[in-house]
């Protein structure tokens, strides 16, 4: 069994941070630099996609910092809609278009999480998908939406933790997976690659 004291998050997400201080892990925050276009190519799925993005970041951090000592965690979570991949908007006309066309449909959510164990190299990778059924919403309710300034730095354009919950019919799946940290999934991986989860738990 490894014996660490913390988790090392290559993250600089807000939400990634409540939600492992909530499940009450210690961890460390390391955050990538920016992953440059092209670096990941043509992924064959989203899953594929979503799982490569967060090994790169996790990569990348770990050089960036020199970090030694794993467990380094990375993450990526995108939105795919009838195989269109929706990631974060680039200004607020994106985020019209995204809600646009996420409104009154189907969509799915997925978050790619890598682990890296720097000592050894060894890494493990894994997806998790929620399926979320908006409802329909008008031109004006998308406008104030966008003027609330939630929509940015969210994948699809909007925060199920926020206010964006009320456009949300039903969830089926992790709901931590929408704010974009599947929590159950990180503590199977965490298993499956030898740690005990407890051991990154607890007051310092």
């Amino acid at each position: 069994m490894h014996r660490a004291a913390r988790l090392v998050l290559a993250s600089a997400s807000p939400r990634r941070r409540q939600l492992l201080r909530q499940a009450g892990y210690r961890f460390t925050v390391k955050p990538p630099g920016p992953i440059e276009d092209g670096a990941l190519g043509r992924a064959p799925s989203p899953a594929a996609m979503v799982e490569s993005l967060a090994y790169l970041k996790a990569a990348e951090a770990v050089e960036a910092h020199g970090i030694a000592r794993g467990p380094v965690l990375g993450c990526d979570t995108a939105v795919e809609a009838d195989g269109e991949m929706l990631g974060k908007p680039q200004d607020p006309d994106d985020a019209r278009r995204i809600l646009a066309r996420l409104a009154g449909t189907t969509h799915r959510v997925l978050t790619g999480l890598a682990l890296l164990a720097p000592e050894t190299g060894r890494r493990w990778l894994a997806h998790e998908v929620t399926t979320i059924h908006m409802k329909p919403m008008s031109a004006a309710e998308i406008e104030a939406y966008v003027a609330s300034g939630e929509v940015l730095g969210k994948a699809g354009a909007y925060a199920l933790q926020e206010t964006g919950d009320r456009f949300v019919q039903r969830l089926e799946g992790s709901y931590t997976n929408v704010v974009g940290l599947p929590m159950e999934l990180l503590e199977r991986m965490l298993k499956a690659a030898g740690y005990d989860p407890n051991e990154f738990r607890g007051v310092d």
